[in-house]
């Protein structure tokens, strides 16, 4: 089995656990729910249901549902359901802690359905994580440091951005590791922030700086006006009233 396969298994037995669905209500909760796990179509689904079928993890269950639909006149579906099997399957299957559900492809799945992990399975994952990503972050910080010199400021902006998100992620692991050793649930009440893109200034990236474990959003560039609460540069008016014939030098 395909590690695609599984991340889509895992799926379809972790929203089949919640409740008994059809296949395009499948559909759309996979992508709702799980979000970046890819724009999933009914070609990789169907196959990955009627595989599930013959190893006795789901059952079709569609007498009642086939019944109420046809009195609506209206296309009959097939509504699938977890077997005993299919449970103890899914249990096992987030009992996993190996370095796969470490990766991009399995993370991700398996973080959708922590709320239906066991605590110490939870935490090694994320630490086994946030070790995976320590890892890519020195090869991207090594990779950064060969190839500033040979790269336009465009390509390093890339390289520096995406050296940022993995430094991003790290530093949410932590937070998250923090959290679920102290017991608790992680605090979703934020808003994510915007940022401001320098093309709208018609200026290219800086690159020059080297990257950093941090990104910091204060400014430094304070002036002594603003300091003391006046508008920075701006000029004294001075009024001239017209020369007259009386004037004299």
């Amino acid at each position: 089995m395909s590690r695609k396969s599984g991340v889509l298994e895992l799926a379809v037995l972790g929203l089949l656990h919640q409740a008994p669905m059809h296949g395009y209500e499948l559909r759309k909760r996979i992508n709702t729910v799980l979000g970046s796990f890819r724009a999933l179509s009914y070609g990789s689904l169907y196959p990955c249901l009627k595989d599930m079928l013959a190893r006795g993890w789901i059952v079709e269950d569609n007498a009642a549902e086939r019944t109420a639909t046809r009195r609506a006149g209206g296309r009959s579906k097939i509504v699938y359901r977890l077997t005993a099997e299919g449970k103890e399957h899914f249990q096992d299957l987030l009992a996993d802690s190996g370095p796969a559900a470490w990766d991009d492809e399995e993370f991700g799945v398996h973080l959708a359905f922590f709320a239906q992990t066991d605590a110490d399975v939870r935490l090694r994952i994320l630490e086994g994580r946030r070790s995976r990503l320590e890892e890519r972050v020195d090869s991207l910080r090594q990779s950064l440091t060969r190839t500033r010199e040979r790269v336009d400021s465009y390509t390093l902006e890339l390289q520096r951005h995406g050296l940022e998100s993995v430094e991003r992620e790290v530093r949410w692991l932590n937070e998250l590791i923090s959290t679920e050793r102290l017991g608790e649930e992680p605090n979703s009440g934020d808003e994510p922030s915007a940022t401001i893109s320098t093309e709208r200034l018609g200026e290219e990236p800086n690159s020059g700086d080297e990257p950093s474990a941090t990104i910091s959003t204060e400014r430094t560039d304070v002036t002594s006006e603003e300091r003391r609460g006046e508008q920075p540069g701006r000029p004294e008016t001075v009024r001239v009233s017209p020369a007259t014939g009386n004037d004299k030098e």
